[in-house]
């Protein structure tokens, strides 16, 4: 461990160097602004919103961090995107669902879903396509529209991944993470998932019959499946096989809901944290306390789920080392 620390502390160490001083996009903060759609092959994303991902290509290129591990890569992406403001409700837009891109107001899912698109627009050589804005940004909407939609296909509102546990599972059929939550010791959680279809008049587009019809199928379906999870009395014992980057999910304790905090995971000092997107009036930051007291301390979580964004291209992790990648 101590020998692959001292491979990998120095490079983060100068990449996070280079994200704050010479090419983070979030110095001063830029008050959040509405989120913003782009129909693939147009350029129709706000200036802005280019402005925070072209700067993050260039300086993750100028910062060779191409070359670190995916799960390393987000962690480092992840805090450059320190201090950017929380803004729920980014995607609920008006009008058709659609995709919606907006890099200067996250909530802790668009936050997961910002840093992974980016680690793989990075990872896929993207910083060499600047000058073709058009074909980049379509590049980008197509591995977040993978990652945010059942199957990767926007058709209407409940085709959108609500539930955080499909979120993880559909990503998984898609071959693009694996939950490590069973190799990490987790049990089943049997209990139903209805939060949404209980509590309608919390979402506008379940005015909708068909689309609250749709949501209780769904529901339905995800219910009868289970989820495993690490209770939160054991993720002190399991901390040490949690990587850089990995996807954390807290269980919730709220009825029918399964989910109900996301993050990143982040080693510091030999503590494990969370890097999130935490409350409104707030900016996404590292956890002022280890993960595992975070999620004791909080009365409506009761575990975690653990997922490990794949290499693009690899379809498989090749199994689930327990060396940490820090």
């Amino acid at each position: 461990m101590l020998k692959y620390r001292a491979i990998f502390g120095p490079v983060a160490v100068i990449a996070l160097y280079l994200i704050a001083m010479r090419w983070s996009p979030f110095e001063p903060h830029p008050p959040p602004a509405d989120p913003s759609g782009s129909p693939t092959g147009t350029i129709s994303w706000s200036d802005p919103d280019w402005d925070i991902f072209s700067s993050v290509l260039a300086g993750a290129d100028e910062a060779m961090l191409a070359s670190l591990s995916m799960g390393e890569l987000m962690a480092v992406i992840g805090r450059s995107f320190v201090g950017t403001a929380y803004v729920p409700g980014t995607l609920e837009a008006e009008g058709a669902e659609r995709l919606i891109i907006n890099f200067r107001g996250l909530d802790c899912v668009t936050f997961v879903e910002t840093i992974a698109a980016l680690a793989v627009i990075i990872k896929n050589g993207g910083a060499a396509r600047l000058d073709d804005r058009a074909t980049l940004e379509t590049e980008y909407e197509q591995v977040l529209r993978a990652l945010r939609y059942r199957n990767g296909f926007i058709d209407g509102y409940p085709s959108r991944l609500h539930y955080f546990s499909e979120w993880i599972a559909d990503n998984e059929r898609k071959r693009l993470l694996t939950n490590i939550s069973v190799d990490l010791g987790g049990v089943l959680d049997p209990e139903p998932i209805d939060f949404m279809s209980t509590h309608p008049d919390a979402y506008r587009q379940l005015e909708d019959p068909r689309a609250l019809e749709d949501i209780e199928v769904i529901e339905r379906r995800l219910s009868r499946q289970g989820r495993h999870y690490i209770p939160q009395e054991h993720i002190a014992e399991i901390a040490g096989e949690i990587r850089n980057g990995d996807i954390i999910a807290a269980t919730s304790t709220v009825e029918g809901l399964d989910v109900a905090h996301t993050g990143l995971a982040l080693w510091v000092d030999d503590e494990l944290y969370l890097l999130h997107a935490p409350l409104v009036g707030e900016a996404v930051e590292i956890s002022d306390r280890p993960l595992a007291e975070r999620i004791q301390a909080i009365s409506d979580q009761d575990g975690i789920i653990v997922a490990r964004l794949h290499e693009p291209g690899a379809a498989t992790l090749g199994g689930t080392s327990t060396s940490r990648d820090r």
